[in-house]
């Protein structure tokens, strides 16, 4: 199986199809929400099938609620599956979430305890996964708001073990990383110290919201803003540490221009390169 070449590529909008058609090739990879591509066919097919041809693919779903207590939805790992088999993208990510509970989709990202039943739960959602699309996946580390006193494991504890037990990989986004430890009044650079990093295959840079609580500040991980210069900085020095690895840029609200995109993306390759040349050296 192909990977995801290490440069930098964006979320593919609707709304930048002519843009990206006069201008090929100036990105590394597109990434598409799996959920927006289950249909047989109609535009959004037509539109993909026309960008696969020039660039890589990353499929990333918000859908499967991995981490619900419940079983897998059947029809949507068979949805996932014919989609990963028409495009054979290089690279299939999931979220280290739940979103769904019995027959209600509540259309949201939600945490999970970290202890050793949700992991049993989780790994075995992500062996049917992987089982299903025939190959490996990788997880997303969450953003998040609350966290739970039932919790025994560290999530980076708890990511490393559902590395150790299904052989999945991990997307590690480092917007998520600042939102979450900003939210716990924890230090990004000591979880990123602890995560599994021999694991990521990917990496998400996005924008955040942020409100002032009379207990300080709340980030909300909104995808609708540039990457905040301190997640700029976060993984800069990531990137330096662990060398380049494939960087996707989000912005799934208020959605600008491609040009604003690419300037996002060029960024990022510029510290790319840095940490390409200072492995060299």
């Amino acid at each position: 199986m192909t990977q995801l070449p290490d440069t930098v590529g964006i979320g593919f909008k609707r709304s930048h199809f002519d843009a990206l058609q006069a201008t090929p090739n100036r990105l590394g990879f597109l990434e598409v929400h799996a959920e927006n591509y289950m249909g047989d066919g109609g535009p959004p097919h037509a539109q993909l099938m026309k960008l696969r041809a020039d660039y890589a693919l990353s499929i990333h779903g918000v859908g499967l609620s991995i981490g619900g207590a419940g079983p897998l939805d059947r029809d949507h790992l068979t949805r996932l599956k014919n989609l990963c088999e028409r495009y054979q993208p290089e690279s299939f990510s999931e979220h280290l979430a739940w979103s769904s509970h019995s027959d209600a989709f509540l259309n949201d990202l939600l945490p999970l305890p970290y202890d050793d039943e949700t992991l049993a739960t989780v790994c075995e959602h992500i062996d049917q996964l992987q089982s299903a699309i025939g190959r490996p996946m990788l997880l997303e580390n969450p953003s998040t708001y609350v966290t739970f006193e039932s919790s025994t494991l560290a999530e980076t504890d708890f990511l490393r073990a559902i590395v150790d037990r299904t052989g999945c990989g991990l997307l590690l986004d480092v917007n998520n990383v600042f939102v979450s430890c900003t939210n716990h009044r924890a230090d990004p650079r000591a979880y990123l110290a602890a995560f599994p990093t021999q694991a990521v295959g990917e990496i998400h840079l996005g924008g955040h919201d942020e409100e002032e609580l009379p207990s300080g500040p709340l980030l909300i991980d909104s995808h609708g803003a540039p990457v905040a210069d301190p997640v700029w900085t976060l993984y800069a020095e990531t990137m330096h540490r662990l060398g380049p690895r494939p960087t996707l840029i989000e912005w799934d609200t208020d959605v600008p221009a491609l040009s604003v995109l690419l300037d996002e993306a060029n960024r990022a390759a510029d510290i790319l390169d840095g940490a390409r040349h200072a492995i060299a050296s």
